[in-house]
């Protein structure tokens, strides 16, 4: 495993909390960091884990280098439970690499959208042309119990921000991408999928909130994933969502709600979903 040097962007401010800083240039100087610090010029796949999902890292193939994310221009540090808070690179049996990045930066957090996306782009710059990106997230449809794999088929973004800057104007019509989902489908026929709709959080959603998304076409709630595919799409990237059912949402689930419980069933889910994912992203 390749060993790493402390990057001092750690410690430094965030260069993305300059206005006038081009996030894009940011992601470059990241995705350089990356190629020095793991010894990997250039990645095929990048992987973004949510809660539950920690495990395919561990699958995919060989771990090359691991490294904390700080180390990295413009990242922040993960301060949410159930995130690793490192990046790693996987080489995968067929010789391709995988980005698998373990700290994500939630809308909630209140860093700004830059530094939401930044992983995202940061992934792009590295070379990589494939984004999957993981959540654990609240299901609406009552068929679906807690541990249950959803493809993301389309997002609706209630965070009211987007990632686009200026008049930067982003076909969004198949930002999930069909073949991607195909793909999973052809290693478990019997993945259901939903529309993913992302709230700011942190609170979890009311019952009219879920009601809402409900009436509005949402199947499943959550913090995360619309903004970063957004970016990954301005990026060219083709985009897969995985959202993994933690729990039913609020006045769907007759028990209160809890973040304990989303880390339960993610560590309950975990060996299921993780191989399930590893061998998608083998095929992909």
């Amino acid at each position: 495993m390749h060993v790493f040097e402390p990057h001092p962007a750690g410690s430094a401010a965030n260069p993305l909390d300059d206005a006038s800083a081009d996030p894009l240039v940011v992601a470059e100087q990241a995705a350089a960091d990356i190629a020095r610090l793991t010894g990997v010029e250039r990645h095929d796949i990048a992987l973004t884990l949510g809660s539950g999902w920690g495990r395919a890292a561990e699958l995919i193939g060989q771990t090359i280098a691991e490294v904390p994310a700080t180390s990295v221009t413009g990242f922040t540090a993960s301060a949410v439970s159930g995130h690793t808070g490192s990046i790693r690179s996987v080489r995968m049996p067929d010789g391709r690499h995988t980005l698998v990045i373990g700290a994500r930066t939630h809308y909630y957090e209140g860093y700004g959208v830059r530094r939401v996306v930044h992983s995202v782009r940061a992934a792009a710059a590295t070379g990589a042309t494939t984004m999957v990106l993981t959540n654990g997230a609240g299901g609406i449809r009552e068929s679906w119990h807690p541990g249950t794999p959803v493809l993301i088929s389309d997002h609706i973004n209630l965070t009211g921000d987007s990632p686009l800057e200026g008049a930067t104007f982003i076909d969004l019509t198949d930002l999930y991408s069909r073949r991607l989902r195909d793909v999973a489908r052809s290693i478990d026929p019997n993945l259901d999928e939903g529309v993913y709709v992302q709230n700011r959080g942190p609170h979890y959603e009311t019952p009219a909130e879920v009601q809402m998304a409900k009436a509005i076409g949402g199947h499943i709630v959550g913090m995360s994933t619309a903004l970063e595919a957004i970016a990954a799409r301005q990026a060219g990237m083709e985009v897969l969502g995985f959202s993994l059912i933690t729990n039913l949402a609020a006045g769907i689930s007759p028990e209160p709600l809890s973040h304990a419980e989303v880390l339960q069933a993610g560590r309950d889910a975990e060996p299921v979903i993780s191989e399930l994912l590893a061998r998608v992203v083998a095929a992909l």
